[in-house]
């Protein structure tokens, strides 16, 4: 039987959440198509299977103009549709706004490719800002999505805030959680850690060093936790580095916080800690919650609109979210977004009371074994 072609677009392949679900398809769909990944920047942080061809649609630079960025769109849809058109592509599967905007201009201009895209976000919250970004990003959800033959949010929050607050067709979003390969997660955490000692009690985090991420909350939290025997480890890069370690500084936390920079082995921290802590303002779906989990770490998390809810409170309801006081589960403690006092108690409570040993189940989960059978059941044609 001939293998269907299919087209995966992202922007690169650097360090990140999508482009590490787009590696695990590449693994595990290459037996079942013929699949051409598809690249706007010529950056792969990931291994890929040898077999799978690569193809750049422009080798862009990632400071470009943000209004040269949306004059190009339309070029770029017109040179991925020559482009699927030339190799016979069956199936288009888009990850990330730009290169899903592009995608659909493709099927605009005449491509005939199954065109499918994937929000990774929550798209009110990422462009809740009132400038020009921001209204433009919103427009081109709000016009371009409805075109797509099907759009994949990698949570149900996200799903649902494309259906109440874009006006998308709820037949056309369906929820596919990010896939995780667990045994090689497991592998990893085993290696050691050069330079940290565990030996007193550890909070981990990992993200990137932004507003969203809201570092300088924990970090606020961490220096009034009464429990002072006790050190937090910041893994990532970002832009408020600098502004983090005057943080540090002036909270004279140089010997208790520490912020590692960017591993590629995050999992060999988690293994070793004792509580993992998120603070994002939002999210779309936050692997590093899962990944905690699978090494048996406990996650103290903000309950921000997407993501954590659904993963440490599954049989919640996931439209709601926290205003006041926290909220246990056998896997971690949900808090408000941005709320000090309620962060201080949870990371205080998993010093001095947690004892759930259920975390490593949840993240069975979100193995990739059961999410493969959903990504392959949309690629055909399905609605699940």
């Amino acid at each position: 039987m001939t293998k269907k072609s299919l087209s995966i677009l992202i922007y690169s392949l650097a360090g990140g959440g999508a482009e590490r679900v787009v590696s695990i398809l590449l693994q595990e769909l290459q037996g079942s198509y013929n699949i051409t990944l598809v690249l706007m920047r010529n950056k792969i942080d990931y291994d890929i299977p040898k077999e799978i061809k690569i193809h750049f649609l422009e080798d862009s630079d990632p400071y470009e103009n943000g209004i040269i960025k949306l004059l190009k769109l339309p070029l770029l849809g017109l040179k991925y549709k020559s482009f699927c058109q030339k190799n016979s592509i069956d199936i288009s599967l888009a990850f990330m706004n730009r290169p899903s905007y592009v995608a659909i201009f493709s099927k605009i201009f005449g491509n005939r490719a199954r065109n499918i895209v994937s929000e990774r976000t929550t798209p009110s919250m990422m462009y809740r800002h009132k400038n020009l970004l921001s209204k433009i990003s919103k427009m081109l959800i709000k016009k371009l999505y409805p075109k797509a033959n099907m759009i994949i949010a990698n949570a149900e929050g996200n799903r649902l805030d494309l259906i109440s607050n874009f006006g998308i067709d709820k037949a056309k979003v369906v929820t596919i959680a990010n896939p995780f390969d667990l045994e090689k997660i497991k592998e990893l955490s085993q290696n050691s850690v050069e330079g940290i000692k565990f030996d007193r009690f550890t909070f981990v985090t990992v993200g990137r060093l932004d507003e969203g991420k809201n570092h300088k909350l924990m970090i606020d939290a961490f220096s009034k936790i009464e429990y002072k025997n006790s050190q937090l480890l910041i893994l990532g890069e970002g832009s408020l580095r600098i502004k983090l370690e005057e943080q540090i500084k002036s909270l004279g936390l140089e010997h208790n916080v520490f912020l590692i920079g960017f591993d590629n082995n995050p999992y060999k921290y988690f293994s070793k800690s004792d509580t993992f802590v998120f603070t994002s303002n939002y999210e779309g779906f936050p692997n590093v919650l899962v990944e905690a989990l699978a090494c048996g770490l406990p996650v103290v998390s903000t309950d921000c609109q997407s993501g954590p809810r659904e993963i440490l409170a599954p049989k919640s309801e996931v439209s709601f979210q926290l205003k006041l006081d926290v909220e246990i589960t056998s896997y971690g403690i949900l808090t408000p977004v941005n709320k000090e006092r309620e962060l201080i108690d949870a990371m205080s409570y998993m010093i001095d009371k947690w004892s759930s040993k259920e975390m490593a189940l949840r993240a069975d989960s979100f193995n990739k074994r059961i999410i493969m059978k959903k990504f392959m059941s949309v690629l055909e044609g399905g609605s699940r």
